[in-house]
């Protein structure tokens, strides 16, 4: 029986790459299960996903099946070894599950980097010069907000502290040079491929001190959940702004809330949520945050390219044992990756 490779939601661009990426490789099933139980169930013998080997999920798969949680994890056989999941962030796959179980899970980095900085650059530009507050003003016929001039600022010569200088970050950096910005960072480790008008902060306190704009592109993990909380908040500059475009529960919403209405923060710029779509009620009180439904990567480009990305790692895979965009959290576990080294052999 030749390996079976699953598509578990709906290819929307990247229709015609799936049967050219993978065709030659493996019988490609595409999941139509109503729902979890009747997904799991098809796994057992004589099943139509018996001797899947890879799976291709999205998020929009959720809505039948659920995230890949601990339980839906569990219930895959021992045949399944890889899922490439179509997106940066992962968090609606259980990474420490998938690792227990042997299990290697990709992502979709670099594919979203453009669109997502983009994004945060609408966001830094529309809060210091409050374009979504006039936009709001103009369509309720009031022509100009009273006293924006007096809240507004201009781009040029601002800091940027950037939280978390991969992919996103690094394209965020880029961009804001047009103006130019000055640039300033945290990450757990300096970033070797960081040009040298980005400088490194090994403090992160220290860089929020000096900040005007902090961007947030770090990954949702456990020990980033409301990473961005009360202390950090308030050690940035009075009057500054939070950008964020990563996850909404890296910051604490309760905490950011707080330094807008008692003016610790001038703005804040939101394309994330903790709870989406759900959005507390509260940011509609603040004329000076700008909202986005998680736009992150909504335009056509960039999701292609996600899809392709996602299905080469597949291919990889399937057809070197390797795959380019392993988690990071695979690198705490070096038995995994000698044993991915051995997996070719056996596929």
């Amino acid at each position: 029986m030749p390996p079976r490779i699953l598509i578990c939601s709906t290819i929307v661009w990247a229709h015609d790459d799936v049967k050219a990426l993978l065709g030659d490789i493996g019988e490609i099933v595409y999941v139509d299960s109503p729902d979890r139980k009747a997904f799991l169930s098809e796994f057992k013998p004589g099943g139509k996903y018996e001797g899947t080997i890879g799976i291709y999920r999205e998020n929009t798969s959720a809505s039948k099946i659920g995230v890949f949680d601990r339980e839906l994890i569990a219930g895959l056989p021992s045949s399944v070894k890889w899922i490439a999941h179509n997106g940066a962030g992962y968090d609606p796959v259980d990474v420490h599950a998938c690792i227990a179980k042997g299990i290697y899970l990709s992502n979709t980095p670099g594919a979203v980097d453009d669109a997502t900085a983009t994004t945060a650059l609408y966001l830094l530009i529309s809060t210091l010069r409050q374009y979504a507050r006039a936009e709001r003003s103009l369509r309720e016929l009031k022509w100009k907000p009273e006293g924006v001039n007096k809240v507004a600022h201009d781009v040029t010569g601002k800091t940027l502290g950037i939280l978390g200088l991969g992919g996103i970050g690094l394209r965020l950096a880029e961009l804001v040079q047009s103006f130019p910005m000055r640039v300033i960072y945290h990450s757990r480790h300096r970033n070797p491929n960081a040009p040298s008008y980005c400088e490194y902060f090994e403090n992160v306190e220290e860089m929020l001190a000096q900040t005007d704009v902090l961007s947030v592109h770090v990954p949702l993990r456990q020990d980033t959940v409301g990473l961005v909380g009360e202390k950090w908040i308030r050690k940035l500059k009075p009057k500054s702004i939070i950008i964020n475009t990563a996850r909404g529960k890296v910051i604490d919403e309760e905490a950011l809330i707080k330094a807008l209405e008692d003016g610790h923060l001038a703005a804040a710029g939101l394309d994330v949520f903790p709870n989406e779509p759900e959005v507390n009620p509260r940011f509609f009180g603040f004329p000076q945050v700008t909202l986005l439904p998680h736009m992150g990567t909504e335009n056509q480009d960039s999701q292609r390219k996600m899809e392709v990305r996602a299905l080469m790692n597949l291919k990889d895979f399937l057809t070197t044992g390797r795959g380019k965009d392993l988690v990071i959290e695979y690198n705490q576990h070096p038995a995994l990756l000698t044993a991915l080294q051995k997996v070719k052999s056996k596929l």
